[in-house]
């Protein structure tokens, strides 16, 4: 690896501290000096700073690339907008630690977020998983462990309290996956079978990652009706157990919670002034995104897939699921009735529905002359629980308030399948730079870089990654502040981003004058082993 000088930049270092002129020298997968502007003479290769700025590579703090950092390790779409560092595992579901059987369920029931490819699922525990990851990556990769995914394998898919005998076995279970390097635990409880524990169950778990010093990554039960109470609940989590919490995609969205982020972010002062660890990271954008299936009662999905498909298949069962979804509310629709003009497809399993994608469940309804719930029930079948979809649910105000949060941090909440994903996948991290820092002036350029950098680097306790220093690694970004954009839209994706010039992962360069170099620099980050990331 030859020496590698960045020469006269502004160096925006990720503290939050105003950017200052200088060189940097990377050499052997590390920063080896900072100087003053043209204070270093030579090295093997040098880029001149001119108008660009230098940042840490940015941290990822909701990514669903569990699968495609397997199946396209040059992962473009996350490269091309400086990303570094993803922190996977999320929303309660993911692909260890299983067996066989839960193994089966999870590739089924997340294929919305994932796809289900035909790759070599030639691990069980989450060591062997992030072992699998260290054989060739683009970024690095953090490792939530899925509560979800522990309780399919202790207590089954089924709806019913665990009993102390499957608790002490899930504490177990996540207690040994944490040894193994896992940085915390995520929970998707508005999907099964995460969401059938209650309270006491969660505590028990996030006990054992308190005394690992790992984090709680909670989805929580609502984002829309009860968002505020499903709040409260993990910040109780956090008062009771002493676990740090990191809310995740902490967007505020339904019409129920429009303007009301002030609330959430009184709740979350609150906490840390009595003590708490508490942060937050979103997206900025209003749209959400998840699956069709999820907007489901989670009555339905008790027992896995099947029995889902099952239920819907059901005449007297499907008066009950449209009554659920349309009139009382579905808990898996965050507690509201669910608006179809808001629920556009993004992708879809079944190349028999490809001219879906991108219409809203209303539309197909129309041009179908059928109900929009029978359009729902229809589409669930015909793709076997696989459709993606965008839901157009969110409030500018709310994102622009709690993004401000000196706790808040950026993540992407990305899925990387179907024809039209959200964007997200491709431009969050240029699209705080560009839009909201200097199109609209909300935040500044340090800050959003140190939401973006330091502070995850912080929540994920990596030592040595995060910030611009001597002898940290080399993850590194230089792009130009004056047009740094995003420019995926919602009709065309799969844009790359404008303005980032290079990525340097462990010091080897990603992206090289905008185009991918196919290096495999990355690596799993592992808590608490022997590579000694965390302190």
């Amino acid at each position: 690896m030859s020496e590698l000088l960045i020469r006269d930049i502004d160096i925006i270092d990720g503290t939050g501290a105003p950017r200052r002129r200088g060189d940097v020298l990377v050499d052997g997968g590390r920063i080896t000096a900072l100087a003053e502007p043209g204070s270093i003479a030579a090295a093997d290769r040098v880029i001149p700073g001119e108008s660009l700025v230098l940042t840490p590579g940015f941290i990822d703090m909701h990514a669903h690339s569990d699968l495609h950092l397997l199946t396209d390790p040059g992962h473009f779409p996350k490269l091309s907008q400086g990303v570094t560092t993803e922190v996977i595992g999320q929303d309660g579901l993911s692909y260890a630690p299983v067996d066989g059987p839960t193994l089966d369920i999870v590739r089924r029931q997340i294929a919305g977020w994932n796809g289900n490819p035909d790759l070599d699922f030639d691990w069980r525990t989450v060591g062997e998983y992030l072992d699998r990851l260290d054989r060739g990556i683009t970024p690095n990769a953090a490792y939530l462990v899925p509560q979800g995914t522990l309780r399919l394998l202790v207590v089954g898919p089924e709806q019913r309290p665990a009993t102390p005998t499957e608790i002490d076995l899930m504490r177990e279970l996540l207690a040994r996956s944490l040894a193994e390097g896992a940085v915390g635990m995520s929970s998707g409880l508005t999907y099964t079978p995460g969401m059938y524990a209650d309270t006491d169950e969660l505590a028990a778990l996030c006990e054992v990652v308190a005394a690992a010093g790992g984090f709680y990554a909670p989805h929580t039960r609502s984002y829309g009706k009860g968002a505020l109470a499903a709040y409260a609940e993990m910040i109780g989590l956090a008062r009771r157990t002493g676990c740090a919490v990191h809310l995740t995609h902490a967007t505020m969205n339904f019409g129920e919670n429009r303007g009301r982020a002030p609330e959430l972010l009184a709740m979350i002062d609150d906490a840390l002034a009595e003590g708490c660890d508490i942060s937050l990271d979103t997206y900025p954008y209003l749209p959400g995104s998840t699956t069709l299936s999820a907007l489901l009662p989670s009555w339905v999905m008790s027992g896995g897939p099947d029995a889902a498909l099952a239920r819907i298949a059901d005449p007297v069962q499907r008066v009950r699921i449209a009554a659920d979804v349309t009139v009382n509310g579905s808990d898996g629709c965050h507690g509201v009735t669910v608006d179809w003009d808001t629920i556009q497809l993004s992708g879809v399993r079944n190349p028999e529905l490809g001219a879906y994608v991108g219409r809203t469940v209303s539309e197909i309804a129309v041009d179908r002359d059928l109900p929009p719930v029978a359009v729902f029930f229809d589409l669930l079948t015909r793709d076997q629980l696989g459709t993606t979809i965008l839901q157009h649910v969110g409030h500018e105000e709310n994102v622009r308030a709690i993004m401000r949060h000196p706790r808040h941090m950026g993540g992407s909440d990305g899925l990387l399948v179907g024809e039209r994903p959200h964007p997200r996948a491709w431009g969050t991290f240029p699209r705080y730079l560009g839009h909201y820092v200097r199109e609209l002036g909300h935040l500044e350029l340090e800050d959003c870089v140190n939401h973006l950098t330091g502070r995850p680097a912080e929540r994920l306790r990596l030592r040595d990654r995060g910030l611009i220093r001597a002898g940290y690694a080399a993850d590194l970004v230089i792009f130009d502040p004056a047009t740094i954009a995003d420019t995926a839209t919602f009709e065309q994706p799969k844009q790359q981003a404008r303005g980032i010039s290079h990525v340097l992962v462990n010091g080897v360069f990603a992206l090289d004058e905008g185009r991918p170099t196919g290096a495999l620099a990355g690596r799993a980050l592992r808590m608490n082993s022997e590579r000694k990331e965390t302190r």
